[in-house]
């Protein structure tokens, strides 16, 4: 009896203590989850934090792993607006004109009409704050000629920031199956714009936008309710999950965080608090920053074969149009011939002095840029008339007039060629298509809309007689 007491003792012993083992595993457990905000149990989910001073990795999960960017991807917009901004392309007031392709994308977006125009610092503003879709692709239009040129310039330079894992489709996140990074990939690019653009860094701390009647409240909930947060975006499809990068500067010290494929947007900003609550404190006080090298812009020198004869040219942007290095004259005309070679280095140089090849000047930002009519449509219907590579190529017999480094020095080009001839282009389409050679981007300038070869000749014959070249090709 005693040895049974004995054994009934040892066996509540035993399971009292194997409680208690349950009870520090749980515990434990629940650390776990605190620290990675559920993210165990989440195959969507993958984080990282880098101390953005010394570039040392203070904490990665899935880091490395693909997944979708949703609205991160505007980060890499905003990258390349930047940019543009810096080289001169573009200037804060600059207006950006609205295709249908562009106002007819999803939420979240301003609700812009076809037509409608908004300035490029309007435009960085709806991007930070509200996300919005359909100014996304504007821009795109705008610096890139479509959707996917500018998205193929996103690949390329996240490629060149280091940034190997990511792949670009369209500017604005919405789903598309091909469209992937990692959360390592967006620490880069959330360091790169603090880094490369400290002049414009600050408009990713704006807390409210006012666009016309409206408000709009930036969806980045931890600005102003975490000490140190001074950006960068959010961003959420139902196949990405919801997606944060977090910019932090405290007490001397700096780091870049990125949560991805959160559950909901609340777990998600918790996880992210938890994660600068544990991880800050970490970094380091010194160090140079400088992490990420910035990468040089595509390179507008003419590209000239050492040996052999040159090519026979058949529109301006094969010459370069004599481009950045071409003193500008007064005509904004292209009479370099078009139809005849020039053969050799030498003769082409020759050739590209004497001629009046200049890019067209970019107009001011409120500018009028004629518009062709259009048929069956009220001058109220806000068609973009200029349309763009992403709002569908015109068919049939079309002439080109000339390129220019910029859509909107080629619409003015356009517009001129078209005040100055009228008779045959009178009722033309005039329209821009994009075109990338040795890393350099034109714009060609071109109309549309001519009943067969025979008219599109003559249209051609009465705009070199105004000083235009001009070529006609069916398409």
């Amino acid at each position: 009896m005693y040895t049974a007491f004995l054994s009934g003792r040892c066996i509540a012993q035993f399971k009292s203590f194997f409680h208690d083992i349950l009870k520090i595993v749980a515990a434990s457990g629940l650390l776990i989850v605190l620290a990675t905000g559920g993210a165990a149990a989440n195959a969507k989910y993958a984080g990282i934090v880098i101390d953005a001073k010394t570039g040392k990795t203070l904490y990665a999960s899935s880091a490395d792993s693909l997944r979708y960017p949703a609205s991160l991807t505007k980060m890499m917009t905003l990258y390349l607006v930047f940019e543009a901004l810096e080289s001169g392309r573009i200037s804060k007031k600059t207006r950006i004109r609205v295709s249908k392709n562009a106002a007819a994308e999803p939420p979240s977006k301003l609700g812009l009409r076809s037509g409608q125009t908004i300035s490029v610092e309007q435009a960085i503003y709806a991007l930070v704050t509200k996300s919005a879709n359909d100014v996304s692709t504007a821009v795109a239009e705008h610096l890139g000629g479509s959707e996917s040129g500018f998205a193929k310039k996103m690949t390329a330079k996240a490629q060149a920031l280091g940034m190997k894992k990511t792949t670009f489709r369209n500017a604005h996140g919405l789903p598309n199956s091909r469209q992937k990074t990692t959360a390592r990939d967006m620490s880069r690019l959330g360091i790169a714009l603090r880094e490369h653009f400290p002049q414009h860094y600050h408009y990713f701390s704006t807390r409210t936008f006012k666009y016309g009647k409206s408000r709009y409240g930036n969806h980045n909930r931890l600005l102003g309710s975490v000490k140190g947060v001074d950006g960068i975006k959010t961003g959420y499809t139902r196949a990405s999950g919801f997606n944060l990068v977090s910019s932090v500067r405290k007490d001397g010290r700096s780091i870049v965080a990125v949560v991805m494929g959160g559950k909901t947007g609340a777990s998600r900003n918790k996880h992210m608090r938890n994660l600068i609550a544990r991880y800050l404190p970490k970094a380091s006080r010194k160090g140079k920053a400088n992490l990420i090298a910035k990468a040089p812009s595509a390179a507008t020198k003419i590209a000239l074969p050492k040996k052999g004869p040159v090519p026979k040219f058949r529109d301006v942007s094969d010459v370069r149009v004599a481009l950045a290095y071409a003193k500008p004259q007064k005509s904004s005309a292209f009479p370099i011939p078009l139809d005849r070679p020039v053969v050799g280095k030498d003769a082409l140089i020759d050739r590209l002095k004497k001629q009046r090849a200049v890019v067209a000047p970019v107009p001011r930002p409120n500018a009028p840029v004629e518009r062709a009519p259009q048929k069956n449509a009220s001058s109220n219907a806000g068609v973009d008339a200029v349309v763009t590579a992403s709002t569908g190529m015109p068919s049939g017999w079309v002439i080109q007039i000339g390129a220019a480094p910029t859509r909107e020095s080629a619409e003015q080009l356009l517009a001129e060629a078209k005040a100055k001839t009228g008779g045959m282009i009178a009722k033309a389409q005039p329209f821009t298509v994009i075109t990338q050679r040795n890393g350099e981007q034109l714009h060609r300038a071109r109309f549309a809309g001519f009943d067969g070869k025979s008219h599109a000749w003559k249209a051609c014959k009465a705009l070199k007689n105004k000083g235009y070249g001009c070529w006609a090709t069916q398409q």
